[in-house]
């Protein structure tokens, strides 16, 4: 064998996608209902930059570190390991430092360069597909993920849809998730004493996310598309009193997919659309050019994914 074949050989088979080998995440946060082949095993990597509040200084790098597992064509179970790291200075709307909704139980001082690092939690995931995108009209999955840590108590229920076009290479996806929180956050000292936050307590929160993504693998094992999320928040495991709802919020932007034999690569460049409410808090400032910058909420979010799948 001559040396251009061989190296059309090698260059074929680094370029043909393997998708009976993964699971391949074609987006950030958009989920499909493709699981894992039975007895299969992959290890995950993400991390999420968030970034920017109306002013001053505001960043949150979030990980993830994941090891799947497919325990039959139908069902996926996962744990997750969920650790941060942040700063922020003078990033609340009225030039005080806050710190994100991840370190929510930390009081700082107004002034404060304030800095952190933690462990989150972990995270137990379990995916099973009622109907195949292959097989089926539609691929539909049902997902359940209980988090643990310390000060949290989470658990989010999803929904998931597929539909695949154009002999697989179009991907169509779109995610329900409801997520229920509860978050222990000790007294405040300097808040009203007759005020819930004058003692230490369980905070409790609903999000409700849609999510919508669309990827098209444009060549060998290279996709590209988007993502359109909506996150809606309430102040209570409550979500059918409307006195409940507190911020509604949207986020658009690119993905991109490379998924070979031995790994893939996903990310996504996210940024908050001008189409926010904050209902909780009239105050000016929370709502800014259309975004809202409540302790949940950021202008830009980039999120990448590695997957290493083995045997």
């Amino acid at each position: 064998m001559n040396l251009k074949r061989s190296l059309f050989f090698i260059f074929t088979a680094f370029l043909l996608p393997s998708f009976t080998e993964a699971e391949e995440s074609q987006f950030g946060y958009v989920y499909t209902s493709d699981l894992l082949p039975k007895g299969k095993k992959e290890v995950e990597q993400w991390m999420t930059w968030r970034h920017q509040k109306s002013q001053g200084t505001f960043d949150v790098w979030e990980g993830r570190t994941e090891f799947e597992y497919g325990m039959s064509d139908k069902l996926q179970l996962a744990l997750y390991a969920n650790y941060a790291k942040t700063r922020a200075f003078h990033n609340n709307v009225d030039g005080t430092t806050f710190p994100p909704e991840s370190f929510a139980e930390t009081q700082v001082a107004s002034d404060t360069h304030y800095g952190d690092t933690k462990f989150i939690g972990g995270s137990f995931e379990a995916i099973y597909r009622l109907l195949s995108p292959y097989k089926d009209p539609v691929g539909l999955a049902v997902y359940l993920e209980p988090t643990i840590g310390r000060g949290l108590r989470k658990l989010e229920e999803r929904v998931i849809l597929q539909k695949n076009f154009i002999d697989d290479t179009l991907i169509l996806a779109a995610n329900a998730t409801v997520e229920q929180e509860g978050r222990w956050l000790p007294a405040d000292s300097e808040a009203d004493p007759d005020s819930e936050e004058a003692v230490s307590h369980w905070d409790h929160e609903t999000d409700v996310n849609f999510g919508i993504g669309m990827s098209y693998r444009f060549i060998p094992n290279w996709s590209a598309g988007f993502e359109l999320l909506n996150e809606r928040e309430f102040s209570s495991f409550n979500i059918f009193n409307g006195r409940f709802r507190t911020n509604d919020g949207y986020y658009l932007g690119p993905s991109f997919h490379y998924g070979g034999r031995r790994f893939f690569i996903t990310a996504v460049f996210l940024e908050q659309m001008p189409w926010a409410k904050d209902y909780a808090n009239p105050a000016p400032g929370f709502i800014v050019d259309g975004r809202n910058y409540a302790d949940d909420f950021e202008k830009y979010r980039i999120r990448v994914k590695i997957g290493i799948p083995f045997s």
